[in-house]
């Protein structure tokens, strides 16, 4: 990671530094203070000299290993790209470190992040698609070197950054306009750790998906057919085989090091009037598994290394969002703050949270503004799990006056709770969840529902690679179940869903369906559904309405929940539907005139609109 920091020894037989991170900066950040962590042997100790016009050495700061010094600079405005010698000194021996300083690509206020106008397509690159490998050997400088075995639902099975640059035209086709990639940073450890959830470095793409240049040539190629990239992070924890496990900067570097506490996985305590300090504890403070150490937000130096490990992901590679993982097991204070940095750098960006809550209040209690909170998280945008984990009720129960999509109305209706309707991150399922659909459906009428709600309804959308495909099945006894390997992407696939010929008459069905859906909502319907005014009907009939309407535009939205023909009486909806009104249907069908009543087939679902 030094290919930017060069290197000079004098009169040393052995370096003083091994590492410099951030491995380079840029002037013009309107936070002006740079924390650099160096690592060596014995480097605590070394005295540190610089003298470059503009920069000034704030603070060098000892913590309890000797193997770590870190050095606070301001960079002030004066300041100028380049090169800025910086020199440690042990008593004879000497080196010299020249550190690199950049001119900033783009204007703060270009870095546009995703919102509602978007919908996300959530991909692990391990189970996507496999491209030409960046380097001949890329398990030439890992520890742990465990090959691909596709046969194995928990190993590796090759995908990397490369074969999602070769399908970027497969997602512009189907309709999505952003990309979420799960973790591609460095998890360099035993088992191979595939998912990317156990940083071991984190300033390094792994090499088993590519190199950092191949992750900014993601994200140059996705904006070059209009599409954003939301980076994964995981602040709340590390792999247990970062450096640091062995050789931690400072005693109070982990939460429990000797990792004899195990988090409880009951976020209720973070917001519990009644919790006591030791079940709060657990939960924030334990281990998430044994292999993922938990990372003190409480130590300033800490907190500062990953707030200015995101805005270098920013600034180095200009990713148009983070999802930060696990959100509610980091401290909620320190959390606060590194999104108040990054969200200050980067005033058009967005940060979804993962705040796994099966009910609407623990989701609204960790959106920025929430009345719910005394805190204040600056989390722009947080994760609706009660629709994933109710989603199956929701659409495959047939709608009475109780259940249904009665649960979806009432589901809706507790939105009062979030300050930011429209920053709730929506979505059937994702990659630690069932599938949505647990088995091949018979039918795709309730798929239909689902998807369209999803598409059209309130919040960001998200989709889980696959569903285009109608892949499906549960997690039980494996999370490699709900993570199967894009059938196409792989060398040596005997099927390539990625096109018509290789999907069965039932996917391309799926497939032209989503698609039309996507592409209607990015082309033509955009603005209406991203920023129109949601307006709903209770399904006292067996039908959920509703109306998304901007600046008179509408879009309008009506779903049979029964398996039976629906005769809605069209008085009810009089207020968005008067009489006599034209409406298109922009997936097939003739315009509609409304009249005394509309008829439903069989879970149909209709879209409309007036424009």
């Amino acid at each position: 990671m030094l290919a930017s920091v060069l290197l000079a020894a004098a009169a040393a037989t052995t370096p003083i530094v091994d590492k410099v991170e951030p491995p380079y900066w840029w002037t013009g950040m309107r936070n002006d203070t740079l924390q650099l962590m160096v690592t060596g042997p014995g480097v605590a100790d070394a005295a540190v000299h610089l003298d470059s016009p503009g920069i000034t050495l704030l603070d060098d700061v000892r913590l309890d290993s000797p193997d770590y010094k870190f050095l606070y600079l301001k960079i002030g405005p004066d300041a100028q790209p380049g090169t800025v010698p910086i020199t440690f000194t042990v008593g004879k021996a000497s080196q010299t470190v020249d550190y690199s300083l950049r001119s900033r690509a783009k204007a703060p206020e270009a870095h546009e992040g995703f919102s509602a106008e978007d919908v996300l397509y959530l991909l692990m690159p391990d189970r996507f698609a496999q491209g030409e490998a960046a380097t001949a050997d890329p398990y030439a400088d890992l520890r742990f070197k465990a090959r691909p075995d596709r046969d194995n639902p928990n190993a590796r099975h090759g995908g990397n950054i490369a074969g999602i640059i070769d399908r970027l035209d497969y997602l512009h086709d189907l309709g999505v306009t952003a990309i979420w990639v799960c973790p591609v940073l460095e998890n360099d450890m035993p088992g191979g750790s595939y998912h990317g959830y156990a940083t071991t470095d984190y300033y390094r793409i792994d090499p088993r998906f590519g190199t950092n240049e191949e992750w900014n040539r993601l994200i140059d190629e996705a904006g070059k057919r209009g599409m954003k990239v939301v980076m994964d992070m995981i602040f709340n924890h590390s792999g247990v085989a970062h450096p640091w496990m062995e050789d931690m900067p400072s005693a109070d570097w982990f939460n429990h090091p000797e990792g004899d506490v195990m988090t409880n996985f009951r976020l209720s305590t973070v917001h519990d009037p009644y919790a006591s300090e030791y079940d709060r504890d657990a939960t924030v403070n334990g281990w998430f598994v044994r292999g993922m150490p938990d990372l003190n937000q409480r130590n300033p130096h800490l907190m500062k290394y990953l707030t200015q490990n995101s805005i270098w992901w920013v600034e180095s590679s200009g990713i148009n969002g983070i999802r930060m993982d696990t959100y509610p097991y980091a401290d909620m204070k320190a959390m606060a703050a590194w999104a108040e940095d990054v969200i200050k750098e980067y005033p058009n960006f967005n940060i979804v949270g993962e705040c796994w809550y099966a009910n609407e209040g623990g989701a609204a209690f960790w959106q920025q503004g929430s009345r719910l909170n005394p805190t204040d998280t600056k989390l722009p945008t947080v994760m609706d799990f009660k629709l994933t984990t109710d989603g199956h009720r929701y659409f495959d129960e047939p709608t009475t006056p109780w259940t249904g999509l009665n649960g979806l109305y009432d589901h809706l209706a507790m939105d009062f709770m979030f300050p930011e309707p429209q920053k709730i991150l929506t979505f059937l399922d994702n990659h630690d969840t069932d599938r949505f659909l647990l088995a091949e459906p018979d039918s795709l009428d309730v798929w239909k529902q689902a998807v369209t709600f999803l598409l059209t309804s309130r919040g960001i959308p998200q989709i889980y690679y696959g569903t285009e495909l109608l892949m499906n099945g549960s997690k039980e006894g494996s999370d490699g179940f709900v993570r199967r390997d894009f059938p196409g992407g792989f060398p040596g696939d005997t099927v390539d869903a990625f096109t018509p010929e290789g999907r069965t008459p039932m996917q391309n069905e799926a497939w032209d369906y989503l698609s039309d859906l996507l592409r209607w909502r990015r082309d033509t319907a955009n603005d209406v559904i991203a920023r129109g005014r949601l307006r709903h009907f209770m399904p006292i009939d067996c039908a959920y309405v509703y109306e998304r309407e901007l600046d008179g535009r509408q879009v309008i939205v009506a779903i049979n929940g029964t398996d039976a023909p629906l005769s809605l009486d069209m008085k009810r909806y009089a207020e968005i539907m008067p009489q006599g009104a034209t409406y298109h249907r922009p997936l097939g069908g003739a315009d509609i005139t409304v009249g005394d009543t509309l008829t439903l087939a069989p879970r149909e679902t209709l879209v409309l609109q007036n424009f």
